[in-house]
């Protein structure tokens, strides 16, 4: 949050208002008597100081008023001394390495050759902790009485060598002034309880206060104490040796530097995961195997205690007992970092220990029995690890209101309901995916049982469509005008017009001729339908369910679509491309019935998310709703969306889609897995799709903090193609993780429903059998090609296949898998009919 501090008429009050983007930031800055005030004041003109332009980063201001401030914002300034120039340039270079440690925001220059940096500040947290805690981890020098939410900072110019870092982001409050005063109690409580986690050296008035020097004089005096009370017949060097013996960090590898440690008194496992198992296994996800070495030392281990503190109580001696000493890493270097990480903004369950868990969950069991995880609640376990990892905070303006609004455990299955509906305000929008140009044609099928949720998505469907419903209901009124018309003049010879209005909210409540001619008469924009009960389909197109099944698939890949009728009364029509998105939610038994064939491609074309079990949750005090506030912040992205046309390539995105797809690939082959082989080529399209409409949303969220919602219409309108350059530039590491999580996310539902039904439709004519019992899931271990000597025979590998995917298995079936895994170099043939593992 930036505020611009100004006079009426050079005198008065000091005002303020909002800085809402880079440009007027930059434009203020380097107004020509700014900086010819900032180079007077660094040649040591106090006066000129006074007249350089200020700023103010703590409170929202909200009254436009710099006295008697009381709205704390999410960011917060610190101010911090060098010497002189060379100075300046070492410590510039030192936080600017660690500037996703400590949240910074903005780093520049001041006429003194000291350093002002803005950084988030943690909820909860005072600015007086929040600067301690940057302090220590920077090791730089501050003034304690610099922490008043109406502090000014004097600001030069926004040039190369004064201005070293500005992050976008900084022009975004997450707060509200509701939320800001209600955080304003929190602290002003924290302060008077003296609650607030710092030292008592930071409470008193020091212009030059140096707290990481308090922390080591404390650390050698307990040091002292504790030497004085050692036994007198055991020297120190011995006692230090026998606790290293001890310590986590002393674990015979080269690369790990033994250290004193504490006793254990914390666990020493995670429900029943050691942590030696967890930190191993977190290597392999997170970095190919590799432990910290000296050159990333410092940020993996960071990195590591940002994420165990999830699991460690967040508490630093846990912490410390549970991570090594990396490569040579002092203990108190270990300290600052795990203390650094406790100080940074607490997130949600980050996805890195997450995907680490499990891992360790889906590998087998250990063979000395030490421990075992519970797999009885594993399908729900898999649903609460994906909704984790859409972290609500790293998604856009609208998707992120939508979460709010039905709760974090309904992340995936309200996103993948609002991805129709975006796709089809969207309909302009054009995506190559693997060289095929498509629309984000997309049909999605929220399955769970009653009360678990569904009904909260209504609102929030009705939330993204609102402009079009409303156009829709003035069209509707007109058709009841024209209908009355015509029953008025039935034996007249002038009969009025017939008129077509392009409905585009269309019920699924309807006949195949009704909807063929809505479809018709939409202009070539995308329709919509929504239905909070798929029994609606399951009942109205009981005798036509191919009739629907046909229709849906042409709208997935947007192909044609023709209805001939003999009669001139009857419905023909003639739809060049049929767009036509649509989400459907209903109880499992409700999805059978949607979709009763298994081979002909309309189940592989369907996005499904499950609604979590929640039988025992406990009624939750204040459920979720959809406020006036986020239906607007919804509406708004809703608005832009249909102004975005024409045809986009992302690579970056498609290179991930492509990864994807290989490592499905290399995974079901070594397992002989055809039916979720099969799965993942429509499953990238349509996770590609949803992850485009997730970016659209970032990219109008983009151009509404930077130009308001009245601005970015304009913007959108007079520049055709700045949509398409925003899209490419929102092709991050966080929008690419999300394509990750909608991808497994997709083809673990699609198995979770239709696997055993997949196989049994083709081994029979009988494409509606039974459901069988619960799905198995195999580990890595468990695949066939795992489970092989590293040389055998094709008995052994037919023994072995019998074992995983049970007697259905034919001699054929498993020379076509031996001969699949020649092709791809994964064996070759010796003699003797034998077989060799080569990777």
């Amino acid at each position: 949050m930036i505020n611009y501090i100004y006079q009426k008429d050079g005198k008065g009050p000091k005002l303020a208002r909002p800085v809402k983007s880079r440009e007027e930031y930059i434009a203020l800055r380097n107004a020509p008597d700014n900086a010819k005030n900032f180079y007077d004041a660094r040649g040591g003109d106090e006066a000129a100081k006074g007249n350089q332009i200020q700023f103010n980063y703590n409170d929202l201001l909200p009254d436009g008023v710099l006295k008697g401030c009381k709205h704390p914002s999410s960011t917060f300034a610190h101010d911090i001394d060098c010497g002189d120039a060379q100075e300046q340039v070492r410590l510039k270079d030192e936080i600017l390495a660690m500037k996703d440690e400590i949240g910074l925001l903005e780093l520049s220059g001041s006429a003194r050759y000291g350093l002002h940096a803005v950084c988030r500040r943690q909820p909860g947290k005072t600015i007086r902790e929040c600067q301690y805690a940057i302090s220590m981890a920077t090791h730089t020098e501050y003034d304690t009485n610099a922490r008043g939410l109406a502090r000014v900072m004097f600001t030069g110019p926004a040039t190369e060598d004064n201005l070293f870092y500005l992050d976008d982001a900084i022009f975004e409050e997450p707060l509200t002034v509701e939320e800001s005063e209600k955080e304003y109690q929190v602290l002003k409580e924290r302060e008077r309880k003296n609650l607030e986690e710092v030292p008592k050296g930071a409470k008193k008035a020091n212009k030059h206060y140096r707290p990481w020097e308090e922390e080591e004089i404390r650390s050698q005096e307990s040091g002292d104490r504790s030497q004085r009370t050692q036994g007198t017949g055991t020297s120190v060097t011995s006692q230090a040796t026998s606790q290293m013996s001890q310590s986590p960090c002393a674990t015979g590898d080269s690369t790990v530097e033994p250290v004193p440690s504490v006793p254990q008194k914390f666990p020493d496992h995670y429900h029943g995961i050691p942590f030696t198992e967890i930190l191993k296994k977190y290597w392999e996800v997170n970095n190919r195997g590799f432990e910290p070495t000296e050159g990333d030392r410092d940020t993996l281990t960071y990195q590591l205690a940002c994420d165990l503190r999830h699991i460690c109580g967040k508490n630093a001696d846990w912490l410390d007992q549970v991570i090594p000493c990396y490569d040579g890493f002092t203990p108190e270097e270990k300290r600052q970092k795990i203390q650094s990480a406790l100080n940074s903004e607490l997130e949600a369950f980050p996805a890195r220990l997450r995907n680490t868990l499990s891992a360790c969950a889906s590998a087998s069991s250990m063979d000395n029995g030490q421990w075992k995880m519970d797999n009885e609640d594993e399908g729900d376990e898999q649903l609460s690890i994906i909704n984790s990892q859409l972290s609500i905070k790293r998604m856009p303006q609208g998707i992120r209101e939508s979460i709010d609004a039905v709760g974090p455990q309904l992340a995936m299955p309200i996103l993948t309901a609002i991805c129709p509906a975006i796709g089809a305000l969207a309909t302009g929008v054009v995506l190559d995916v693997h060289g095929q140009k498509r629309g984000l044609n997309l049909i999605a099928y929220i399955a769970g049982d009653f009360a678990t949720g569904k009904g909260n998505i209504d609102p929030v469907i009705d939330a993204w469509m609102s402009e079009v419903i409303a156009l829709d209901d003035m069209y509707v009124k007109q058709e009841e005008e024209w209908t009355r018309k015509k029953l008025a003049a039935k034996n007249k010879k002038d009969q009025p017009e017939e008129i077509k209005l392009p409905v585009r909210f269309i019920t699924l409540n309807n006949t195949v001729a009704n909807l063929a001619q809505r479809l018709a008469n939409i202009e070539g924009k995308h329709a919509f339908s929504f239905t909070p009960e798929a029994d609606t389909v399951a009942q109205k197109w009981k005798s036509t369910m191919s009739d629907f099944s046909i229709m849906l698939r042409q709208s997935y890949d947007g192909s044609r679509y023709d209805r001939e009728a003999k009669s001139a009364e009857a419905v023909s029509v003639h739809i060049k491309h049929l767009l036509w998105d649509v989400t459907m939610c209903g109880t499992p038994d409700a999805l059978y019935r949607v979709v009763n064939n298994y081979t002909d491609g309309f189940q592989s074309r369907i996005a499904v998310a499950r609604t979590p079990d929640n039988t025992f949750a406990k009624l939750e005090i204040n459920p979720p709703v959809l406020t006036e506030r986020q239906t607007e912040r919804i509406q708004q992205i809703a608005h832009l969306l249909p102004l975005m046309q024409g045809e986009v390539v992302l690579p970056k995105l498609e290179a991930r889609g492509r990864d994807w797809l290989e490592k499905i690939r290399l995974e079901t082959m070594m397992n002989d897995d055809r039916v979720k082989a099969r799965q993942r080529f429509r499953v990238c399209v349509t996770a590609q799709r949803m992850t485009c409409c997730v970016m659209l949303c970032k990219v109008c969220e983009g151009l509404i903090q930077k130009h308001g919602l009245n601005g970015a219409e304009s913007q959108l309108k007079q520049r055709p193609c700045l949509w398409k350059e925003q899209l490419l530039k929102v092709q991050t590491p966080q929008m690419l993780e999300i394509y990750d999580v909608i991808a497994d996310s997709l083809i673990e539902n699609a198995l979770y429903f239709f696997r055993d039904r997949i196989e049994n439709a083709f081994r029979s004519r009988d494409y509606v059998g039974g459901m069988s019992g619960e799905r198995l899931k195999h580990g890595k271990n468990d695949s066939i090609f795992e489970r092989l000597d590293p040389q055998f025979t094709e008995d052994q590998a037919m023994q072995h296949s019998v074992a995983v995917k049970g007697a259905g298995v034919t001699r054929n079936s498993v020379q076509q898998m031996l001969k699949n895994w020649r092709k791809q170099g994964l064996i070759e043939q010796m003699e003797n009919k034998r077989y060799r593992k080569l990777k």
